[in-house]
């Protein structure tokens, strides 16, 4: 072989080995490339936190204790029965009040509606809360509730329709257009029920009018055309005594995660079964439910157990067993669910009971009113993973108190009736107002303030 082929060669091999290890590499660069990540192109929306500018405050007070049959001639007409003491308070003063006739009760106050106007670019923070006493042969107890904001939907987690019950949903439209209202009942006997709320003013319905043949019932309030403000009047007759009255805000609304705070556990004379219930509905979806109570001063669990619940079938467990002392309830559910629990402290004359309703989480400042009762106490609940620092000052000008609240666990401390506070945490909390007496019951839940704005995310 010549030279000059021989150089042929082996130039034709060297170009054969180069080619095939450029193909080598560019099968190993594809796979690589393939299982490497992608450079990607991404665009984040243009954002920005805006605080709303405030409007008015307002909050709806309930009015005067309905009485149903006192005239035999007319069993479902309603009279009042006993007026309100009214607890009224907040940052810049006293809030202007401004009555709304209760067109349908005879010899009745007016409900009064209180409005903290805006002062430059903020809201005042604004609180009220009532009470009433009352003993004669047909009523006799005591009942406190807080005003409250009107809602467009809103649940009713409480009363009956049983034997030796009145129980009255009472719906307040302070609003200048009418409300047309839907009161869908969830229980044994599903039944809906239409009413329209005139522009500035109340509506009253016996729960039984719409309710009847169910022991347990739970009823969803939807308001169309203007919010109504939704509360359940409950009053209950053992043999011939009378045995306590009650006033339940309604709820906003199902959540997965429920802190009930401010439950009293009561020296019982009989069976324990019904000194306190806890019931609860899943709306739409079977539920599996996890309930542990602790009780106040610690964070340990001293009773735990499940309930499985059938969708749109209210279900009630007793809570027996508690040995008498405050405690906090948590609901826990793998679909949002509603939950009450009713206390009493007795079976017969001179006793009384009261519903209480979840406490939402607070973590911003907090105005609330203490109304007029007996030994009233501040309840305290901290469901987070760390401590929180609290501050309690009197509106009035009085001496402020600071409690610190361990992660998981409750605290009480006493407040002064009629008396209006600012709260502040360092940390989100859940809270309630507590009073207690013999033959006086009432647990009044801490919501955020009337006034109180908070930021909102704008996507230009």
């Amino acid at each position: 072989m010549s030279s000059t082929r021989a150089f042929r060669v082996a130039a034709t091999g060297a170009r054969v080995v180069t080619g095939v290890v450029v193909a080598a590499a560019c099968v190993l660069g594809v796979a690589t490339a393939v299982h490497a990540p992608w450079p990607v192109v991404r665009h984040d929306p243009a954002q920005v936190a805006v605080t709303p500018l405030p409007g008015d405050s307002t909050l709806v007070c309930n009015g005067d204790l309905r009485a149903l049959g006192r005239d035999p001639s007319a069993p479902l007409d309603m009279r009042s029965a006993a007026s309100a003491s009214l607890t009224i308070g907040g940052t810049s003063g006293d809030p202007a009040s401004e009555g709304l006739p209760a067109q349908d009760l005879e010899g009745a106050g007016e409900a009064q509606v209180l409005t903290g106007a805006v002062e430059g670019r903020s809201a005042p923070l604004i609180a009220g809360a009532e009470s009433i006493t009352v003993a004669a042969d047909d009523l006799a107890g005591y009942a406190a509730l807080p005003c409250g904001t009107p809602r467009l939907e809103s649940w009713l987690v409480g009363g009956s329709t049983g034997t030796g019950t009145e129980d009255i949903v009472i719906l307040t439209n302070a609003a200048e257009v009418p409300s047309t209202v839907t009161l869908m009942v969830y229980g044994n006997a599903r039944s809906t029920r239409t009413v329209v709320v005139p522009a500035r003013s109340q509506v009253a319905l016996p729960l039984t009018s719409f309710a009847a043949g169910n022991e347990n019932p739970v009823v969803k309030v939807t308001a169309a055309g203007a919010p109504v403000r939704a509360v359940l009047q409950s009053s209950l007759i053992r043999v011939l005594d009378p045995a306590g009255i009650d006033l339940q805000d309604a709820v906003a609304g199902p959540q997965q995660n429920l802190v009930l705070t401010g439950v009293e556990s009561f020296v019982s004379a009989g069976d324990d079964a019904e000194m306190a219930v806890l019931r609860v509905l899943s709306p739409g979806a079977d539920a599996a439910v996890s309930v542990q109570v602790r009780a106040e001063g610690t964070a340990a669990v001293v009773d735990e157990f499940s309930v499985p619940l059938e969708a749109d079938l209210p279900t009630q467990v007793s809570l027996s067993g508690l040995e008498p002392g405050r405690y906090t309830v948590e609901v826990d559910a793998d679909v949002p669910v509603v939950a009450a629990v009713r206390q009493q402290d007795g079976f017969g004359l001179d006793s009384d009971f009261a519903w209480v309703t979840p406490a939402p989480e607070i973590d911003t400042d907090v105005v609330f009113a203490v109304p007029s009762g007996p030994a009233p106490r501040l309840q305290l609940a901290n469901s987070s993973a760390e401590d929180a620092t609290i501050t309690l000052e009197p509106l009035d000008g009085g001496q402020p108190q600071e409690l610190v609240i361990a992660a998981g666990a409750t605290k009480g401390i006493a407040v002064t009736a009629r008396t209006t506070y600012r709260l502040q945490m360092t940390g989100p909390v859940h809270a309630a107002v507590t009073l207690s007496a013999p033959g006086a019951v009432a647990v009044l839940p801490l919501r955020a303030s009337a006034g109180a704005e908070r930021p909102i995310t704008v996507y230009p």
